[in-house]
């Protein structure tokens, strides 16, 4: 399994689609491409756990689990 067999549901504030982002080989996020909304950064310490964050960051996404800043947030 890939990152792109993971499913990401539309973006629990704009409706808007996410995308899975690696940053820089130490965590993973999901955020929006239309409003910026984005998950917390789930930390993996090697390859093999990468796989495992991916899938924590897609599941805080699918459940809501996200941080916007817009006002009133």
């Amino acid at each position: 399994m890939d990152f792109k067999d993971i499913e990401l549901q539309i973006c629990p504030h704009c409706g808007g689609d996410g995308i899975l982002e690696d940053e820089n080989g130490w965590c993973c996020y999901v955020t929006c491409m239309d409003c910026g909304a984005h998950t917390a950064q789930v930390d993996y310490h090697t390859p093999d756990e990468r796989l495992d964050a991916a899938k924590r960051a897609a599941t805080l996404w699918n459940i809501g689990k996200v941080v916007s800043s817009h006002p009133g947030e």
